[in-house]
């Protein structure tokens, strides 16, 4: 794929006026989430609830892309149909996690490296054969006492770098997600400067790594206090620290930014992202990328609590993951109000 073609995918998966849909949750996260609602947790099961997923009716209409798991991109409807075929029909382009998975830092208590650049080259061809147009890493770093260090964050940004460049040596559109975590007692402030550091080590990385700026997508968090900070803020202030930050460290060849939710609500999500989008009109603050989602449980909860295993429930889960795409399509235009929440 040349760096035209890749620059071009990436336009059709953030610069469409639609989002991403993220479910990619590995087995073991997946299991979890199943257990806490009475779900059995076995291939099966999975393979239902994803198609509860891709067979959604006119999800093509509020998503771009879709990002699977190594086991989903293997999977298929009962009737045998490939979920890849689905996704492409319904017009969303197939995508896939590729790290496997944060695992402890050697020398660094507390701190986090996301592994498996062993062997991803071999990986990433596969993928594309099977017709995956783009991926996705996920680097995590801690905000504590002390965190995150310096190698942290330097381990982290040159993973995701030399991720990307082998994403698109392949013909993959890469997604770099560098997730500074919400845990915590920290505020705004801090987060919005460990966010900074690290988007800056990123982009700095990509650049040694030689990484075609115009072929990726940047899925950051969003900018917020800790979650046991006993100082919240606003919608609105979310909105400016987060826009603030990355007019700071984001450079204007990246074609788009596709938020992560991070463990907020799917409401939060989409307020917080909506206030963004508002303010990204005003002709006093211009940007140079949009802002759009690739939000995973913000979206799929509800369904997932509604469908509970039961083929009897599908499509009434499927109605919920319908609202909250339409919830977030809106919030990426700057259209969404809390009154959509009761329809």
């Amino acid at each position: 794929m040349t760096a035209q073609e890749l620059a071009d995918t990436a336009h059709r998966l953030v610069g469409s006026g639609k989002g991403l849909l993220a479910m990619d949750e590995s087995n073991v996260t997946c299991d979890k989430r199943f257990a806490a609602v009475g779900i059995p947790q076995t291939e099966e099961a999975r393979r239902a609830y994803r198609e509860l997923i891709v067979t959604t009716p006119c999800l093509g209409e509020n998503i771009s892309g879709a990002i699977l798991y190594d086991e989903t991109i293997r999977q298929g409807k009962k009737d045998g149909t490939s979920f890849v075929k689905v996704l492409t029909d319904a017009g969303i382009i197939p995508g896939i996690k590729v790290d496997t998975g944060a695992k402890d830092l050697a020398g660094h208590p507390g701190e986090k490296i996301t592994e498996g650049l062993d062997g991803l080259r071999i990986r990433l061809r596969e993928y594309f054969q099977m017709g995956a147009r783009f991926a996705k890493w996920r680097a995590v770093i801690a905000i504590g006492d002390g965190l995150p260090s310096h190698g942290c964050v330097m381990a982290n940004a040159h993973a995701l770098a030399r991720y990307a460049g082998l994403c698109q040596e392949a013909g993959l559109v890469p997604i770099v997600e560098p997730e500074v975590l919400m845990a915590g007692e920290h505020t705004m402030e801090r987060c919005r400067e460990v966010t900074e550091k690290t988007l800056r080590s990123v982009f700095d990385q990509l650049a040694e790594q030689r990484v075609l700026l115009e072929g990726l997508i940047l899925k950051p968090n969003m900018v917020l206090p800790g979650l046991t900070c006993p100082k919240q803020k606003t919608v609105d202030e979310v909105a400016d620290a987060t826009i603030g930050c990355l007019l700071r460290v984001v450079p204007a060849a990246v074609p788009g930014i596709a938020f992560l939710s991070g463990g907020q609500s799917g409401e939060l999500a989409s307020a917080r992202l909506n206030a963004m989008n508002i303010m990204a009109k005003s002709p006093a603050r211009p940007l140079p990328w949009p802002l759009g989602f690739s939000f995973a449980r913000a979206i799929q909860q509800p369904a997932l609590e509604i469908w509970g295993g039961k083929d009897s429930n599908v499509a009434v889960a499927q109605d919920a993951l319908s609202h909250r795409a339409r919830c977030d399509l809106a919030a990426l235009h700057g259209e969404y109000t809390a009154t959509m929440e009761r329809m």
